[in-house]
């Protein structure tokens, strides 16, 4: 059956100091299956505190969002090395955070930052040591659809697939809209996709700019319904697929003062449930 998954990023972040302990409080308002946890790199010197806290907190957590920054390193380019070897060391504190809090997944930005997909054959050859060090932990890595200042995601996702079949994705909405790709998924040619397996994990969110109008992505994250993304499209993409894994919401939710707004969320996690259910 599938889950609904609240990204913990939608919850916790600048406005609220990124005090995740207001996971407690939270967590019984929001109408989700469990949570995504999204890792910030601030948190690296408290990470096993941190772990400490949400075992405690015994909420369910399947998913892992590594720090954004690890894909943004290994996208430098091949004169910073001693970068990337930081970046394997944080991978490895990501992986066991998850291992630590029971998640089975991790969502990896490959690539990212200023440097993009610009460097796109380094992140090629990080991947499969990034994948082994997932696999040793027991997890299931999952490669995202982040945006491109050079070519596009889906032309590198095809090509990790191609290159490593044993490799897996998750799918955000947004990051396809940016691109004008989302409806690439319902097309045949990419049928494979999902048709071997590499789709494991979605993102749902909406998107209300153009084609890569950086302006409109840096903003917040859209709700289902804020944006023009045709989710009656999706839906009958994940039915015709018989799709039953997992979705994430990561609209944000918090406004300046750190205050969450439960009620949006709640409304994003029953359009998911009616889109499945129809």
């Amino acid at each position: 059956m599938a889950e609904i998954l609240c990204s913990t990023g939608a919850l916790i972040g600048k406005g609220n100091h990124r005090d995740y302990h207001i996971l407690e409080k939270l967590a019984g308002k929001l109408a989700c299956d469990g949570y995504e946890f999204m890792m910030y790199s601030s948190w690296y010197g408290e990470w096993e505190r941190l772990a400490d806290d949400l075992e405690g907190l015994g909420l369910y957590m399947p998913v892992l969002h590594c720090d954004k920054r690890i894909g943004e390193a290994v996208s430098q380019g091949e004169d910073v090395a001693e970068e990337s070897s930081e970046a394997m060391e944080k991978f490895r504190v990501n992986c066991a955070l998850a291992r630590r809090i029971g998640a089975k997944a991790l969502v990896l930005h490959l690539w990212g930052g200023m440097a993009s997909d610009q460097h796109f054959d380094n992140n090629m050859q990080a991947y499969p040591r990034l994948r082994d060090v997932a696999e040793g932990y027991g997890l299931d890595l999952l490669v995202e659809n982040v945006v491109c200042n050079r070519e596009n995601p889906m032309r590198h996702l095809v090509r990790l697939a191609e290159v490593y079949p044993q490799a897996h994705f998750v799918w955000d909405t947004k990051m396809a809209a940016f691109h004008q790709e989302e409806t690439l998924l319902y097309r045949e040619d990419y049928a494979w996709l999902w048709q071997q397996g590499h789709i494991r994990h979605y993102h749902v969110n909406d998107y209300d700019g153009g084609y890569m109008d950086w302006g409109s992505l840096h903003g917040d994250v859209k709700p289902i319904g804020a944006g023009h993304i045709d989710f009656d499209a999706f839906f009958q993409y994940i039915h015709r697929i018989g799709y039953d894994g997992s979705f994430t919401v990561e609209a944000t939710a918090f406004n300046a003062e750190g205050v969450v707004d439960t009620e949006m969320l709640n409304g994003c996690f029953a359009r998911i449930r009616a889109g499945l259910n129809r």
